[in-house]
């Protein structure tokens, strides 16, 4: 019985690809004619009046700033128009735009230089709409273009010191002066703060526009990471300060200036120089700056009520963890001046609490065995909450609405899947961007209720060109890990015959937190994926232990051996992989990218008798070699666990590998280093072991550009099809 039913599965799966259509996936079409393009709502930029949106539209070298009605999508008005509104008479060619508070002014951002992963240096104009005038902000590129509430004045970031333009004044005031490269950083973050705790603008108006608080990072101590960069006949050598597990950190300094009185002070935040300060915020009251406080084990975190004109604080919220606190942006301050929303694991799963620091009370907003995703926003004449959880499924996730005392919950998004919210200003309009493992995404704009007002990108084109490909079934399934039962998708190739035996490809990410199984579309690399499906091979992918969307339990269980716990999932499920009748046990490899890569290598090396292949791009190989927030927060430093960094170091395992290993690398990686795979490299020769390895020069951690791309999956793709 169990035989026909999938001969019946078999030929239906041939019936539908054939129906669907026969075409094959080129890497032309992946990464020269981007025909999979999935489509979003370019700059969809919801307005304070709640009814309207603005836009970016293009035609040719034609740029225009529309307005746009949130119900019916019509045009009702052109904000710019690079043609009419020139600067010195030439165009100007936009890459994004930012309003004042009012909406009476634009940033005007162009010529956009990416330093790391979130700073980008942009040659900024002022654009007065009613005036019609532009105005230059700086003659130099500058960082972090802001404007103050009552946009009078434009807070920026150039060499290292934080200034703001009086635009009434027509003049730049310098906010500091002692700013200086490797040295001292005002307004900006040091390249940890940016790539750990997310962030790169360190600064914040005032709700009323009289302070400028900001971060001042003295990275004089920390030490130093030198890139080569190709570029000549002698490389340039690019240094940068990157404290490794267990170095030296920035001395950090939160100061408060008063914009009235041209005078900083500094912000209480204790003694204590090696901590973390990875948030600031404004309160809703007047002159009252919030200042997280974390430890450098990352297991406590106190909230700070500081004074800005005397910087003075106290403490009104602490917490402690028994491993670590993730840092998260899940914080608002409701207007009475004495609570606030905000989110924590206290009681093993993320929710949401009202905490009333005046009466010590902490109510519970949302509860049960399942984890909250995000605070959506806060509805402050409505007293509602709005968040998205996977409280139905861990692979799916919806919007909610909740009271602030936690009663009246409601799901505003009852369909499957998973669903991405942008609120517009007044809650009165959500855009849902939704999305299931087979569906492509659909940009709707929902109202209050939850219900659909309008679509704005089905993705139709996508679909219709879907159709005319081969494409493999993709769907969910259960797999047993070492101990839990894991979520996994599978695709299976084309025309898919159960009597046959099939080689298996699993990919992974595997990170603390990480979700690759989600029921959303796409899921990673899928269509290489569906290429390789279209040549013969199963494609699994398993989040394991250490993933997330599954309590804190299941998520922090690898803290202080990371690799361990994720690697022995993703042995196990290869081993049970190939007990399954049309598996080819002995053709199953793995591959990962950066901490997918960490695990690849791993799983290479503990498992040498299950997997025939590996390809790691960009992997961390020991993390004495990683950044510090980082591997501190999931295994404190090296000195106080040595045996958790030696024990799990894929660099330590080069004399078990068996299969067939290849290893990829950007030059110029300036988040996982080069060093590496150079130090692989090192133990797999001292080892005697053959391998493959590619190298990008002056590459990055996404290794792109030009044809960066097309090279190296079809590397990838070559490897795969002669070793696997």
């Amino acid at each position: 019985m169990h035989k026909m039913l999938w001969l019946f599965i078999a030929l239906f799966s041939s019936f539908v690809s054939s129906a669907q259509g026969s075409k094959q996936i080129t890497m032309d079409d992946l990464w020269k004619n981007n025909t999979f393009r999935v489509k979003d709502v370019p700059g969809f930029n919801a307005m304070k009046d709640g009814a309207h949106y603005t836009q970016i539209d293009h035609d040719g070298k034609h740029t225009f700033i529309r307005v746009y009605n949130l119900e019916t999508g019509k045009q009702e008005k052109t904000l710019f128009d690079n043609e009419a509104q020139k600067f010195g008479g030439s165009e100007l060619n936009i890459d994004a735009y930012v309003f004042s508070k009012d909406e009476q002014k634009m940033l005007l951002l162009a010529e956009g230089q990416n330093i790391y992963r979130r700073s980008v240096l942009q040659r900024v104009y002022v654009y007065d709409i009613a005036a019609g005038s532009i105005k230059l902000l700086d003659y130099d590129k500058v960082l972090h273009a802001t404007f103050s509430p009552d946009g009078q004045k434009v807070g920026f970031v150039k060499n290292n010191n934080l200034y703001y333009k009086d635009l009434q004044k027509d003049v730049v005031v310098p906010v500091t002066t002692d700013g200086e490269k490797n040295k001292i950083i005002n307004g900006n973050c040091d390249w940890v703060y940016e790539e750990e705790f997310s962030f790169t603008r360190a600064f914040e108006w005032s709700n009323e526009g009289s302070y400028l608080a900001y971060y001042r990072f003295d990275e004089s101590l920390v030490p130093e990471y030198t890139l080569a960069k190709y570029t000549g006949l002698y490389p340039e050598q690019y240094t940068y300060k990157y404290p490794k597990a267990g170095e030296r950190n920035s001395i950090i300094q939160i100061k408060v200036y008063d914009v009235q009185k041209k005078l900083s002070v500094n912000a209480n935040i204790g003694k204590e120089t090696d901590q973390y300060i990875p948030r600031i915020k404004w309160t809703a009251e007047p002159g009252k700056l919030c200042v997280y406080r974390m430890n450098r084990l990352q297991n406590k975190l106190e909230l700070l009520l500081t004074n800005a004109a005397d910087g003075s604080s106290s403490v009104i919220y602490s917490e402690k963890n028994k491993c670590y606190i993730s840092v998260n942006d899940e914080i608002t301050f409701l207007p009475d001046g004495h609570s606030l929303i905000l989110a924590s694991e206290r009681d093993g799963y993320a929710h949401l609490y009202n905490w009333d620091w005046s009466k010590q009370k902490l109510t519970d907003l949302t509860e049960g065995n399942y984890d909250v995703d995000a605070l959506t926003g806060i509805d402050i004449p409505r007293k509602l909450v709005y968040y998205t959880s996977a409280e139905t499924s861990p692979l799916e996730r919806k919007l909610y609405a909740v009271s602030w005392n936690g009663t009246s919950k409601k799901c505003l998004t009852p369909e499957k899947g998973i669903h991405v919210i942008t609120p517009c200003e007044g809650y009165n309009y959500f855009l849902d961007k939704s999305s299931q493992l087979n569906k492509v995404p659909v940009y709707y704009l929902r109202n209050a209720k939850g219900n659909v007002i309008r679509t704005l990108e089905d993705n139709s084109e996508l679909e219709a060109k879907m159709k005319k490909y081969a494409m493999g079934d993709i769907h969910f399934m259960k797999i047993k890990g070492v101990e839990a039962n894991l979520n996994a998708w599978i695709i299976t190739p084309p025309g898919f015959d159960s009597n046959k035996k099939y080689p298996v490809l699993m990919f992974q990410y595997s990170g603390p937190g990480s979700q690759e199984v989600a029921d959303r579309f796409p899921v990673g690399n899928f269509f290489w994926h569906q290429m390789l499906a279209q040549k013969g091979y199963i494609v699994v992918c398993a989040d394991g232990t250490g993933t997330g969307l599954r309590g804190e339990a299941f998520r922090k269980k690898t803290y202080l051996q990371l690799g361990k716990y994720e690697s022995d999932d993703q042995i196990a499920v290869a081993k049970n992989l190939g007990k399954l009748s049309y598996v080819d046990k002995d053709r199953i490899g793995i591959w990962g990218w950066s901490y997918g890569g960490f695990m690849s290598s791993t799983c290479i090396f503990k498992g040498n008798d299950v997997f025939k292949a590996a390809i790691a791009v960009a992997p961390v190989t020991n993390w004495r070699f990683y950044d510090n927030i980082y591997t501190e927060r999931y295994m404190r430093t090296p000195q106080e666990n040595q045996e958790g960094y030696d024990n799990n170091a894929p660099e330590k395992m080069a004399a078990s590998l068996k299969g067939k290993f290849l290893f990829i690398h950007g030059t110029g990686d300036d988040n996982v280093h080069f060093q590496n795979s150079v130090m692989m490299n090192t133990s797999l020769i001292n080892a005697n072991k053959q391998y493959e390895c590619e190298f990008y020069p002056d590459k990055s951690h996404g290794i792109s550009g030009g044809n960066t791309r097309y090279h190296l999956y079809t590397r990838m793709t070559d490897f795969i099809l002669k070793n696997l």
